[in-house]
């Protein structure tokens, strides 16, 4: 095939768009205003799409749709969805013929005029993508520049619709997943990932697979900075091999060591570390160097409750290092209401409080969610498999919940886990199975009194009974601002 260039435009390249998704329909729009040859793929039916062939077709698209949507994959340049695994047979066949495979987000981010500053992990990075968004623009309009943040990516905002207007000057923050990593061939300026814990097992065969697809945040050109959790096994150990292997500058932090020291045993160049530590007035986040440790934030300023937002706060300062000024972080941390779905406040009803965490679709992410309250609550835990064990959810149920109310597909498979975690006592923690996900939280809200908290922190993705989290979320909102004062 003849040679293409991603960096330019693709006038006469012959283009595939594998899945007609969030961030693939301004994709095609891009493509077209460049004068590529447009062939748009997807499993769903004409019938199913609606409006949208219709549409497309009249932009001169051609459409390949239904269960053969893949054969013949004959284009020059092939973008695929993220959901689409890279190696099925005809993926891998067009690319061993001379296709270049890529992305939506990738193709942004070889083409972005500002730098990128992006984030990834298990847990977290949706807040942290927030934050630093959020401390870079408050920042820009304190400083009256005409400088703009942008935020995109995994989010659900493409970025690429945006790069005509972007500058130099000008900063955007991707949330960036792991099937968006999995086949990236280049990095953004600055990487963060939050933390690394079993996660989308359904999708990636093992535990490697999906850590080498986070690794692809700072493996490649483009990368001048990487944050990575010091307090996580598995991103511990990816910063011990980039210290010793590399001479990429980076920063680790901590929300249970309160030194440079402790953090980093061994020194070099180019190291700094962000950590909590008490002298006497209460924790201060601290930025170490070796030589000096600088204030950054009173940890009682910020407004999220949780140590999880702690190091949310931590990744987003050490992300947006250089470009924010400490007065800027205390004005982002005492209003920064949090993230939609995450921890959210939903009503207070007769005295006990409804709080949705939607969001929350892995056993760890229930686990942050349960250590940042106060007290034990209710927690309705279940939904779609996703081949995550479930014995640490068991164990942080058992420490933390008053009762659980198991619903969806893995009810029976949370509730058997329970039972076979040793901490478990049945008089100490109540179970109750209700597959209908609507009887579940009206089960969970018979059983509370007064003074109590009831948090719907599922531990599994949705897709059994939703389409996503959201909606299943707000499914949750509906029914309790419905409930009767």
């Amino acid at each position: 095939m003849e040679t293409v260039s991603l960096h330019a435009p693709l006038s006469g390249v012959s283009c595939a768009v594998l899945g007609l998704g969030v961030s693939n329909l301004p994709l095609i729009r891009t493509l077209l205003d460049e004068g590529a040859l447009v062939t748009a793929r997807d499993r769903k039916t004409r019938e199913a799409l609606g409006k949208t062939a219709d549409e497309l077709e009249a932009q001169g698209v051609r459409l390949i749709l239904g269960d053969t949507y893949l054969e013949e994959l004959c284009e020059q340049v092939i973008f695929r969805s993220p959901g689409i695994r890279p190696d099925v047979p005809q993926i891998t066949a067009a690319v061993a013929r001379g296709a270049i495979l890529t992305s939506e987000m990738e193709l942004f981010m070889r083409r972005s005029p500002a730098p990128i500053f992006a984030i990834t992990g298990s847990d977290g990075k949706t807040t942290t993508t927030n934050l630093a968004y959020q401390l870079l623009k408050t920042q820009f309009e304190k400083d009256r520049t005409a400088r703009r943040a942008y935020i995109g990516g995994n989010v659900g905002t493409p970025l690429l619709p945006r790069v005509g207007e972007m500058t130099e000057d000008d900063v955007a923050v991707a949330e960036l997943s792991s099937f968006q990593l999995f086949t990236m061939r280049r990095s953004p300026a600055r990487a963060v990932i939050t933390n690394i814990t079993p996660n989308h097992l359904d999708w990636h065969p093992h535990m490697e697979e999906y850590t080498e697809a986070k690794c692809n945040i700072y493996a490649h050109e483009g990368i001048e900075h990487v944050t990575l959790n010091a307090d996580n096994a598995v991103t511990a150990a990816l910063a011990k091999h980039i210290i010793e292997e590399t001479d990429l500058p980076i920063t680790l932090f901590s929300s249970t060591k309160q030194s440079f020291e402790e953090i980093f045993p061994t020194h070099r160049e180019g190291c700094t570390a962000i950590f909590a530590r008490d002298d006497g007035e209460g924790e201060t986040i601290l930025l170490g160097d070796g030589e000096y440790d600088t204030p950054i934030l009173p940890v009682s300023h910020i407004r999220l409750p949780g140590r999880h937002n702690l190091e949310n706060y931590m990744a987003a300062i050490s992300l947006t290092r250089g470009w924010i000024a400490p007065e800027t972080v205390d004005e982002v941390a005492s209003s920064f209401p949090g993230v939609e779905h995450r921890l959210e406040l939903v009503r207070v009803v007769r005295g006990v409080t409804y709080y949705n965490s939607s969001i929350d679709s892995s056993p760890s992410r229930t686990a942050a969610a349960l250590s940042a309250l106060t007290q034990k609550p209710i927690v309705i835990c279940g939904g779609y498999d996703k081949n995550i064990p479930f014995a640490p959810l068991a164990e942080a149920l058992c420490a933390r919940a008053k009762a659980v109310v198991l619903t969806g597909a893995t009810a029976q498979k949370i509730y058997n886990t329970l039972l076979a975690c040793p901490a478990y006592r049945s008089d100490a923690l109540p179970i109750t199975v209700e597959p209908d996900f609507d009887r579940a939280v009206l089960a969970a809200h018979g059983m509370a009194q007064t003074g109590d908290t009831v948090l719907l922190s599922p531990a599994c993705a949705s897709f059994d009974a939703f389409p996503n989290f959201a909606v299943r979320g707000n499914r949750f909102k509906d029914l309790i601002r419905n409930l009767p004062e």
